[in-house]
């Protein structure tokens, strides 16, 4: 065998040696396929794959952070918005994840970018600015659902922000300023409700005893007198002057 010939089977059987051991790290798996069919998912370490027989597809199972891009959602109260979240997934079963798609991470990225549109289409801007939460726990639920099949678990979806129209802005800060007056008309209202159940108790006890009343004229007279005033009114109740008049009759 001439030198060239060496050379060259030597460098065969070291590509055919890099091919046949692998090593896969702790968070990847391989999948393996003997003539085409499914075999056994293999990792992690050092395995066998036999040459040309056999083939290998490597998966992660690290958790992959995916933007869902914006997206021009109507709301059910008719306001138009873009929307755009971030996506929290990883494989929990590889076979799945290459047998049953063919891509899954494309495939799972058009699944979100739909089913944020559908889910937040159903629900008004108020709901869409307040029920963050909710609507992130509904579209999570939903892409759990519709990604099991491909081995992949959906860990979480949060839905980063939500562009309103100039217009629009201006007319909510509209609404929660009528909102905010309102609220400030019943609260008002309220108190003067209070303040006037309370002053009705307070004149049926005084009514009750004609004493308190007495006590109370004179406690306004002790106020009266404090104020820096050159001239000073004096009331005089007149269930006072009626007792004054009943004793005249009696001297009489």
């Amino acid at each position: 065998m001439t030198i060239p010939g060496i050379f060259v089977g030597l460098i065969v059987f070291v590509a055919l040696l890099l091919y046949t051991f692998r090593v896969l790290r702790e968070y990847e798996r391989g999948v393996i396929f003997t003539l085409g069919r499914f075999w056994k998912v293999k990792g992690p370490g050092l395995i066998i794959v036999i040459p040309v027989i056999q083939q290998m597809v490597r998966v992660e199972l690290r958790t992959v952070v995916m933007d869902v891009p914006s997206q021009d959602v109507i709301s059910r109260d008719n306001v138009s918005v873009k929307v755009n979240a971030v996506l929290y997934f990883r494989v929990i079963d590889p076979e799945k994840a290459i047998i049953q798609v063919e891509d899954f991470l494309a495939a799972t990225s058009q699944l979100a970018q739909t089913t944020l549109r559908s889910v937040l289409g159903q629900h008004e801007l108020d709901d869409m600015l307040a029920e963050r939460d909710k609507l992130n726990r509904d579209i999570q639920t939903l892409l759990d659902q519709q990604t099991d099949a491909w081995g992949i678990k959906v860990a979480n979806v949060e839905i980063k922000h939500v562009d309103i129209d100039e217009t629009m802005v201006r007319a909510i800060a509209r609404q929660a300023e009528a909102e905010r007056e309102r609220r400030a008309k019943v609260i008002h209202a309220a108190g003067e409700m209070q303040a006037a159940e309370k002053l009705v108790e307070a004149a049926r006890i005084l009514n009750q005893q004609p004493q308190s009343l007495q006590l109370r004229y004179l406690q306004t007279l002790t106020e009266i007198a404090g104020e820096k005033s050159s001239t000073i009114v004096f009331p005089l109740p007149l269930d006072s002057i009626g007792q004054l008049l009943g004793k005249q009759n009696i001297n009489n």
